[in-house]
């Protein structure tokens, strides 16, 4: 079994559809430990609706946090706590996909407990999604140095959205790092379209 925490360069970069193209590639169960916000159609449910596949299994998110803010603040709110050392990882025995919530930096407490802890206590390796804007590539680069500073194992890159050529190649000659998959920019996001990229990125696991 192989445990993957997929993070990203920030919010709304694609780590959910990314994490559902992942689901498909590696035959892997999913699970979001933390959903802030969107209760009524949370990520799990987005993945869920998009993997055509009865052998995966969509574990439940351990904190479902009412508020769409920061886990720290939205669980005030909710009047609970979060704490590192609360995370349990779901009993499976296939690949894991893990979401995290927004990017690495996120705070779950006021105690300096972070979401890039949390692949640390999972022992897990980090898939990195970026996505093209302008700022990307310092955002991206940032995000792979926290990862390192922590000694933190990356698998790769995802580039989700709109392609940049020049943004991607120092991305990727900068951080030393491999390209997993480029999805590309859509409105129609569907399970054909899962299920084809997913079929892009098999060899490269």
């Amino acid at each position: 079994m192989k445990k993957y925490f997929v993070t990203g360069i920030g919010t709304d970069v694609g780590k959910t559809i990314c994490s559902a193209v992942l689901v498909k590639a590696l035959k892997a169960d999913y699970w979001k430990p933390v959903q802030a916000g969107n209760l009524e159609f949370t990520d799990t449910m987005k993945v869920k609706s998009l993997i055509q596949d009865d052998s995966t299994t969509f574990f439940s998110e351990q904190f479902r946090l009412h508020s769409p803010m920061s886990p720290h603040a939205a669980a005030k709110i909710d009047g609970i706590e979060i704490r590192l050392s609360d995370f349990i990882l779901p009993d499976t025995n296939s690949n894991l996909i893990i979401e995290g919530a927004g990017g690495l930096m996120v705070p779950l407490n006021d105690q300096g407990e972070l979401v890039i802890d949390l692949i640390t206590h999972f022992n897990a390796s980090a898939i990195l999604v970026s996505h093209n804007y302008l700022g990307s590539i310092n955002h991206t680069l940032l995000s792979v140095e926290a990862l390192k500073s922590r000694g933190i194992e990356i698998a790769g890159i995802i580039f989700n959205g709109e392609s940049n050529v020049e943004s991607e190649k120092i991305i990727l000659a900068v951080s030393g790092l491999k390209c997993i998959a480029r999805v590309p920019q859509t409105n129609h996001i569907k399970p054909k379209f899962i299920e084809e990229e997913a079929k892009k990125i098999e060899l490269n696991f």
